[in-house]
């Protein structure tokens, strides 16, 4: 998971709305109510297809770095971390049976300790992910 910009081209519709087209990533558009909610359905949408590719372990494509608009509309670089999506949307619990010394397990358990939430903070902790 990474961090990745690539270029989209927004155009106005008649309605006001925006539609949001990558050229880059095939399948890859949204649509906004104006230019602010455009922008964020932007991100939302590349962050779910870059994850989806990383997760299927496909290929990602480069971003172009020139890209020109059509008369009418005009072309802003959209900016996800995937790793940031994949921890907002993907936080189904996973059950672990883990081993720890009796004695530690006594004392966890004096202290009103919820150990999965001890885990949950040690690793992200040791993983840098908080």
């Amino acid at each position: 998971m990474a961090k990745y910009v690539y270029p989209a081209i927004f155009t106005k519709e008649k309605d006001g709305k925006y539609s949001i087209v990558f050229p880059d990533l095939d399948g890859c558009y949204t649509t906004g109510d104006n230019l602010a909610d455009g922008i964020y359905m932007a991100e939302d949408v590349l962050a779910f297809t870059l994850f989806s590719l990383e997760k299927n372990n496909q290929s990602i494509p480069n971003a172009s770095e020139k890209i020109s608009a059509p008369k009418g509309s005009f072309v802003n670089y959209i900016a996800c971390d995937t790793f940031e999506y994949h921890k907002i949307h993907n936080t189904k619990a996973i059950k672990k049976t883990v081993s720890i010394p009796e004695w530690l397990n006594e004392k966890a358990i004096e202290a009103n300790l919820n150990f999965s939430q001890v885990l949950q903070e040690a690793l992200k902790m040791k993983l840098g992910a908080i």
